[in-house]
């Protein structure tokens, strides 16, 4: 019996993946290394296909947000280097460790609890270590000033050795003036750090600091690692001197119910819909429960046979309806396309402005009972 596949189904198109990793490779240094970030399910386009279609492609670290991201991927077989890129809570770091990850030290107690860690598993071997100085995130990192001292402590120790030091952009996505100059003015704080650890007999390993944004728009920031991330999955700024980018994601669904509505019939829940005149209203196996924000509803459009067409009412938990006029060709069952990369139709992009988020928020939202189905 052949396998049956949920009528909605996000579709991954793993070509449109490596395509935006060799734009963004085009535009970098040659030699340059890139941490691919596949943290939250690789935006949430499912981690063991995507992190595989990199690794095949050459890609030389992936980056997760926590131990149990990292362990997945061992349990998925992958053997390549992985940086967990936060800091964790203490109980997590033995797991960390066992995972065979490289860690990122943000600071002194960190430091510590990796230390006390280490002192409880006398046989993990040497512990890569990049240290993350906050050069204007504010959110994790130590002060520049404390980046020497971390980094004799960290190359003093028998069992880690330091592998990198890097830091992170906040505003890098943003071509406003006064962003690219903070962004460049936190690269040059980086470039200081280094310098002071190096006078100090320190090799700091790899230097890096270019998220998307700063790939984008900011390539002279590249240094010798980059961290894409929304960039790899078709979004976020586009990339100068380089091609446009291509959405990886494509939601798509089946129509389940197609009638005939009167003048003056409302739709859905709360009645916030009404036809003006006679009209066709189709039904969509799709809700919020599987990422097709409530916040959509009356507001977004779907493409059917390369036509868009508006969604009709409050979207529900597991269904919606779209308006499909007075007269239409659309047939019971046929194929629709919520987002994607089609450009007669929306994106991720375009359901994030109505909504008033980011594209991240949209792929990522897509819920596990959602099949992912992969194409290359």
């Amino acid at each position: 019996m052949a396998e049956i596949i949920r009528a909605t189904r996000a579709i991954i198109h793993l070509d449109a993946l490596k395509a935006n990793l060799d734009n963004i490779r085009n535009v970098i240094p040659a030699g340059t290394a890139v941490c691919a970030a596949v943290k939250a399910n690789a935006y949430g386009h499912g981690v063991l296909p995507v992190a595989r279609t990199l690794r095949d492609s050459g890609v030389e670290v992936l980056g997760v947000s926590s131990p149990f991201e990292g362990q997945e991927l061992r349990d998925g077989s992958d053997k390549g280097r992985i940086l967990l890129l936060v800091p964790t809570v203490p109980e997590e770091i033995p797991l960390t460790l066992a995972a065979g990850l490289e860690l990122m030290v943000t600071g002194e107690t960190y430091l510590q609890s990796l230390e006390e860690a280490l002192t409880g598993m006398p046989e993990a071997g040497p512990v890569s270590v990049h240290l993350k100085v906050d050069t204007g995130m504010g959110r994790v990192g130590c002060r520049p000033e404390e980046a020497v001292g971390l980094a004799r402590k960290i190359t003093a120790h028998p069992h880690m050795v330091l592998t990198g030091i890097t830091t992170h952009f906040p505003s890098a996505d943003s071509d406003v003036p006064e962003d690219i100059a903070f962004t460049r003015k936190q690269a040059e704080r980086l470039k200081a750090v280094v310098e002071e650890i190096r006078s100090a007999g320190i090799d700091p390993g790899v230097i890096h600091a270019a998220n998307s944004g700063g790939i984008a728009l900011s390539p002279e920031t590249a240094f010798d690692m980059v961290r894409p991330g929304i960039a790899l999955y078709g979004y976020g700024a586009p990339i100068r001197q380089g091609r446009p980018l291509k959405p990886v994601m494509e939601l798509k669904t089946r129509i389940t119910a197609l009638k005939k509505v009167p003048p003056g019939t409302t739709v859905s829940y709360g009645r916030t819909w009404k036809s003006s005149s006679e009209c066709w209203i189709a039904t969509l196996p799709v809700g919020y429960a599987d990422g097709y924000s409530h916040l959509l509803s009356n507001r977004a459009r779907v493409l059917i046979a390369g036509k868009r067409h508006p969604v009709a009412g409050t979207v529900c938990m597991d269904q919606l309806m779209v308006d499909l006029g007075q007269d239409t060709d659309v047939r019971l069952h046929d194929e629709v396309v919520l987002f994607g990369p089609d450009p007669e139709g929306p994106d991720a992009e375009e359901l994030a402005d109505i909504i008033g988020t980011i594209s991240y928020e949209i792929t990522c939202g897509i819920s596990a009972r959602v099949p992912r189905v992969y194409i290359d």
